[in-house]
């Protein structure tokens, strides 16, 4: 299968920038016809089928599977398990940098926890596969599973998440500006365990063809997916090509192959054929990460004038027993309202569980619905309004380092947003707002945030002969347009309308992960600099050949638009591109650029996204049903590419936040560490009926240090204050703080008439 080679030539661009324009989705007629391929879609010839058989049990071992009943089943071709596994060149424990994770690749018969692969059945169907590994009918040795955040001893972690310090305190005394506060409160809130739930499950199609390997599969990280299986499977890097064109959703589930993924390589060197292998809804619940559960616990207080005067965050979070990954929640806490003593602090227990990854804002969602929720319970007791008490303590430097922001227009955000949700006439004391059927209403605001993140990429530029622009880079597709904006950004740095975009295969630039809402940061200021890099070439040709008509303007310069370079002292005098090419007699001419932190800039500078969520909710005074009724968002995140594919972010993370502070929650069973709702009937997320109007408000901002291109990320952002917010109303509606997420009905049945 090829590499997506989209183009695009809206009428309207032809005399202006991309950049800017709310261009629709370059794939979507491949999506809404059934063209666009994923990963499972693929079906190589002679290709086998394979399917896992997983552990019920969260810790112990293997005792025995009946193999020889799975094999002799029709159409069972092979079964894997630890005691015939190929073998792999490097040990799949084996952790050389902070982002590698320990995988289970049958490596032994050790349980870590429910749901871990304990065999491979391979057939010709999926059905024969499928029964095949029911019948392999597994006993274990049982041992006692270490499950919840209580009973279980505690450790400070060196690190949470990934490589980040595990507490960070500015200067100032916490318990001095704690006591000399007018007002304090001290308050717990607990998050639950929750599962990333992508449409499209975890998927690999593997094919040896020789000493040549090619994967379809989905993945946020094509090069660093090449590594790691170069890495697992001692195979050169330039025999790996893994081709991963859209994905259907990753929320950071698919930025590192998970052990089942590689399972289905494993599969396919053993039987020497192609194998595809998928995982089932369930499966999906414990070896391609989640986001651990947290208690929270803010203490905070103020002056008589409501300033704060201390803020402690502290977080208990859980990992794994055999690795590291722990929730940074309490990290939120640093960037957002004004205080002269701060701290955070985490620590950890170690459970019988799959490893915790990156779920989408990871720290700042689990940190700051417990954040938003504390700062409107201090507003409360200093008596004052939740959007004047935010006011009150905005902060005009980072409070833990300091340092300037490099751009926030946050004050605009709660303005526009105040503005547009109506918020002057809410009711300042809760259960005072009903609607005309006798139900509770409340209004709730929160604050967002999210790091502006850049990692490293490349890309490639060419202009053919023709005139014709292509750009070539391995960047990704999960759903949220970043193929769109990205195109618009090639086709403006190459001066033309339309361009040629290639992505989503391994042999392709690399565009590095997709994820911490840093993509198109990242990917564009690659793409950015290819185009660049090509223009200055182009212009050399035209600049030092006397036949051209741009002859000697090497010192002024030249401008690229519409498919020419135009002198820039004199835009009278121009030449096309395919004019420059087809005298110098070149079929095409290419440039390569690359994207970049400025590490300068970060170390000057504080660089974050923010916004603010206006939450309106119904309550049932009798029965306690919630629903959210209305959103109104207004975020401020640099410069915008492509403001369609913004809004749709904007939404999405909305219906995010909805679902983190009033659906999502994976029930654990404490006596046998398993997950009782491991499926979409009872792990709830948002229907349409739950979905609210909904209003996102694009705030002008501009931030000339974040990168060259002015762009921030914007898709994990409207998570972090939509989930405070609908707390904060609920409170609002009801007068029932509830401090344990989500907010279920049976929480706020007692609330009387």
């Amino acid at each position: 299968m090829p590499e997506i080679a989209l183009t695009q030539s809206p009428a309207h661009l032809r005399h202006g920038s991309n950049i800017g324009q709310p261009q629709t989705r370059r794939e979507g007629v491949l999506k809404v016809t059934g063209a666009a391929r994923y990963a499972a879609d693929n079906h190589p010839p002679g290709m086998l089928y394979a399917v896992l058989a997983v552990s019920s049990i969260a810790r112990g071992r293997v005792v025995s599977l009946n193999i020889a009943d799975a094999k002799a089943h029709p159409g069972v071709v092979e079964v894997m398990t630890s005691a015939n596994r190929p073998p792999l060149a490097q040990d799949p424990d084996a952790k050389t940098n902070p982002f590698m994770f320990r995988l289970e690749l049958l490596q032994n018969d050790r349980i870590r926890y429910a749901n871990q692969s304990i065999a491979v059945v391979i057939a010709e169907t999926l059905e024969a596969a499928t029964e095949g590994a029911a019948l392999l009918s597994p006993r274990y040795e049982i041992e006692p599973a270490r499950a919840g955040l209580d009973g279980n001893e505690s450790f400070t972690p060196q690190t949470v998440g990934v490589g980040n310090p595990a507490a960070a305190h500015r200067g100032g005394d916490v318990e001095a500006g704690l006591a000399a506060a007018t007002k304090r409160i001290e308050a717990t809130y607990e998050t639950p365990a929750q599962y990333h739930n992508a449409m499209e499950p975890h998927a690999m199609v593997a094919a040896f063809d020789g000493d040549t390997l090619t994967l379809d599969t989905p993945t946020q990280a094509l090069a660093m997916a090449v590594t790691r299986v170069a890495e697992l499977f001692g195979i050169a890097p330039e025999k790996i090509h893994v081709r991963s064109p859209f994905l259907g959703g990753g929320f950071g589930s698919k930025g590192f192959l998970s052990g089942p993924q590689l399972l289905g390589i494993l599969a396919a060197r053993m039987v020497g054929r192609p194998v595809k292998l998928v995982l089932r809804r369930e499966q999906m619940y414990g070896p391609v990460g989640h986001r651990a559960e947290t208690r929270q616990t803010l203490r905070m207080g103020t002056d008589a004038e409501g300033a704060l005067t201390a803020l402690d965050h502290h977080t208990k979070t859980a990992s794994s027993t055999f690795d590291d990954f722990f929730e940074p929640a309490s990290a939120v806490s640093h960037t957002l309202y004004a205080t002269p003593a701060l701290a955070t602090s985490h620590e950890a227990v170690r459970l019988d569980t799959g490893t915790p990854l990156f779920m989408r804002a990871p720290g700042e969602a689990t940190g700051s619905i417990a954040l938003e929720s504390a700062i409107d319970e201090m507003a409360e007791a200093c008596g004052m309004d939740p959007l004047a008490f935010r006011l009150k303590n905005y902060a005009e430097v980072e409070p833990i380092s300091g340092k300037p922001f490099s751009s926030k227009a946050l004050r605009e955000c709660y303005a526009q947003g105040a503005e547009r949700f109506g918020w002057a006439k809410r009711a300042l004391a809760p259960r005072q707002m009903r609607d005309e059927g006798g139900m509770l209403r409340g209004w709730g605001v929160g604050t967002a945030t999210f790091p502006a993140l850049m990692f490293a990429a490349e890309a490639r530029a060419i202009i053919r002969q023709d005139g014709a622009g292509i750009v070539e880079i391995g960047a990704h597709e999960m759903g949220q347009g970043t193929i769109t904006a990205l195109a618009q950004i090639a086709a403006d740095g190459l001066g033309l309308a339309e361009v040629e975009f290639r992505s989503g295969t391994s042999d392709l630039p690399d565009a590095g992960i997709a994820g911490g809402s840093a993509h198109t940061a990242t990917a564009g200021m690659a793409i950015h600099n290819a185009g660049a890099d090509v223009i200055a070439k182009l212009a050399d040709l035209a600049t030092g050949d006397e036949r051209s008509p741009l002859y000697g303007a090497g010192n002024t310069g030249v401008i690229a638009r519409d498919g020419r370079l135009f002198r820039r002292d004199d835009e009278s005098r121009s030449e096309r591109y395919a004019d420059i090419l087809g005298r110098a007699g070149l079929a095409q001419i290419e440039g390569s650029g690359k994207g970049a932190p400025d590490q300068a800039a970060q170390e000057a500078y504080a660089m974050h996204a923010h916004g603010a969520v206006f939450a309106e909710v119904q309550v049932d005074p009798d029965f306690g049903q919630i629903r959210v009724t209305r959103l109104v968002g207004a975020f401020a995140a640099g410069r915008i590419i492509n403001p369609r594919m913004v809004r749709s972010q904007y939404y999405g993370g909305m219906i995010w936040g909805l679902s983190f502070a009033l659906h999502e929650h994976a029930v654990m069973d404490l006596r046998s560490g398993r997950v009782m709702n491991p499926n979409l009937g009872e792990y709830l997320i948002p229907v349409n009926a739950d979905v609210p109007s909904l209003e996102a408000i694009l705030v002008e901002e501009q931030d000339a240090y974040v990168n060259a291109l002015g762009i921030k990320g914007v898709g994990e952002m409207a998570v972090t204050g939509t989930a405070g917010a609908v707390a904060n109303a609920v409170w609002h509606a009801t007068g029932t703080r509830v401090r344990t997420f989500p907010i279920t009905l049976d929480r706020l049945i007692d609330t009387g008439p």
